[in-house]
């Protein structure tokens, strides 16, 4: 079916496209035709990572559905995890439009939306009753307008009212779209909001009786000096899991396009390439002491047994899936079955 719907999508502005998408989406499940929505040829590839066992390693990533409105449309297609949010405490409406652009001759996407959700209260009422069953990640930020000295409590604030409700926590620390972010994946203002977020999330386990992992997202920009201080505060900190990685603010390998001089973050195709890097940069320091998700660029089977064989424990699909649907799920794990 998206085969057939996609050209229409594609005329769409950007936005609008992908708000459509998901309506449709949530229209066709709650009609009872939610199988519609499931690739053909889905093998089960179970794995176990940070405690948690997931019924194949390809998840949907943050950023499609941002106020976890959609769960259960999304989870007929067949992920093996959906990450909702980025969530931040206080409802904010994000930049303004245009904000989101489809560069469709490099199957990539540029977007600044700016963190654009309801809050983590809208977020939690939803979660409290969702019907959706499958793995489930709550990716959290900082509002726009909290000064980056005081985005530790931002932080705290998602991860006490989510808590309850995911099964891991990622803190997004580098998406490049809301100002001063990036600076907290470094130096002291990283050291202090790891140990804080470590604290908090071991006195909830107590009081929950439950074990909430916690997944760090970084940026593709780094370079090495940066990633060395990364890896060293996340070994300390005990962090469960690193995702690599963000959108990028390099215009490799679109710069003659029209819509490369567009502020925002780079992904899909023209990602693959650094965001491989970067894995292979984190595996090897890392040396399989913390699970690994693989993201950005992932686009074919082959992008994503590249990925596998690099480090990664689990992979995460964005642009991939605007562009191919849910083919991209089935291609991605039919290769997996039958390349690893």
């Amino acid at each position: 079916m998206y085969s057939l719907l996609r050209p229409l999508l594609m005329r769409m502005d950007a936005e609008r496209s992908h708000e459509f998408a998901l309506a449709w989406m949530n229209r066709v499940d709650r009609a009872g035709l939610g199988r519609l929505l499931r690739g053909h040829h889905l093998p089960d590839n179970p794995r176990r990572v940070m405690g948690l066992t997931f019924p194949n390693p390809v998840g949907l990533a943050a950023g499609l559905d941002k106020n976890a409105e959609y769960l259960e449309a999304l989870g007929r297609v067949g992920f093996g995890f959906i990450e909702v949010g980025t969530v931040t405490p206080r409802p904010q409406p994000g930049n303004p439009e245009p904000r989101l652009f489809r560069l469709p001759e490099h199957r990539a996407i540029i977007n600044r939306m700016g963190f654009n959700n309801q809050g983590v209260d809208a977020m939690v009422q939803r979660l409290r009753t969702t019907r959706y069953q499958g793995v489930l990640g709550v990716n959290i930020g900082k509002n726009k307008d909290t000064p980056t000295e005081r985005a530790a409590d931002d932080y705290l604030e998602c991860l006490q009212k989510v808590y309850p409700y995911a099964d891991y926590v990622t803190v997004n620390v580098s998406s490049p779209n809301t100002p001063g972010l990036r600076e907290l994946q470094g130096g002291e203002l990283l050291e202090t909001l790891l140990g804080r977020l470590v604290h908090l999330r071991d006195v909830l386990a107590g009081e929950y009786r439950r074990y909430v992992p916690l997944v760090v997202k970084i940026a593709p920009d780094m370079d090495e000096t940066q990633r060395a201080w990364f890896c060293e505060q996340v070994l300390a900190h005990g962090i469960d899991g690193v995702a690599a990685t963000n959108t990028t603010l390099s215009r490799d390998g679109v710069g003659s396009h029209p819509l490369a001089a567009e502020t925002g973050g780079l992904s899909g195709e023209p990602l693959r390439d650094r965001a491989q890097a970067v894995l292979e940069d984190l595996s090897a320091r890392l040396g399989g002491r913390v699970p690994l998700i693989g993201i950005g660029g992932i686009m074919n089977g082959a992008d994503a047994r590249d990925r596998m064989e690099a480090g990664a424990d689990l992979l995460q699909v964005y642009s991939g899936f605007i562009y191919k649907g849910p083919k991209l799920l089935e291609d991605v794990l039919s290769a997996l079955r039958n390349g690893t």
